[in-house]
């Protein structure tokens, strides 16, 4: 490994984020869970979860609109609502949807400083109201045209790029995010070795 290479992984896995993830519920089409990844990759969100428990578990992830991002994103996939609410309690404080609900906060009015999932649902129905009672809130993308939505990656991007904007000016990117056994496995993984 050239130590260019050394150090683009080193500079990358200091400013993943353990503190923010992105949950994508029975989204359907694959190149718009791999355009996900690649975004998540670029803000530093180093886990995404992937719930699918009303569509068929997906084998592969659209390649082209990944830019090979499943390599350095890791995905859980759940074929379970309970369970995949079980594993994001476990490591976040706030589970967030995106809906149009009376209640909902603007995205801008999220505290990204804290430990947040962000949901977002199926390309045509949204995200379901199973998954709907179980989160902390709901959330929205302030938009001033006719259409009220937006295409599940760009949505997704708009809201993470608010996170990282967030988290940036509270410094959690000059720290390392990950915790260190995680930190270490994730080096080993990505192919780093010590000299």
């Amino acid at each position: 490994m050239t130590p260019e290479r050394r150090e683009r992984i080193l500079s990358v896995l200091n400013k993943r984020q353990a503190n923010l993830t992105v949950v994508l519920e029975n989204v359907e089409d694959p190149h718009n869970i791999s355009a996900v990844m690649r975004t998540c990759d670029a803000v530093g969100i180093q886990e995404i979860y992937v719930l699918n428990n009303k569509a068929p578990r997906h084998k592969k992830w659209g390649h082209r609109s990944s830019s090979s991002a499943d390599k350095w994103v890791t995905a859980y996939q759940f074929d379970d609502l309970e369970a995949c609410v079980t594993a994001l309690r476990s490591k976040y404080d706030k589970i967030m949807a995106t809906h149009l609900a009376h209640d909902a906060v603007s995205l801008y009015d999220i505290d990204f400083k804290g430990s947040v999932a962000l949901v977002f649902g199926n390309e045509h129905f949204g995200v379901s109201e199973e998954m709907l009672a179980k989160v902390d809130g709901n959330f929205l993308i302030p938009q001033m045209g006719i259409i009220k939505s937006l295409n599940i990656s760009v949505a997704c991007a708009v809201s993470i790029y608010e996170a990282m904007r967030q988290k940036m000016l509270a410094g959690h990117y000059d720290k390392r995010g990950l915790p260190e056994a995680r930190y270490n496995e994730l080096l080993e993984q990505w192919g780093y070795e010590e000299e």
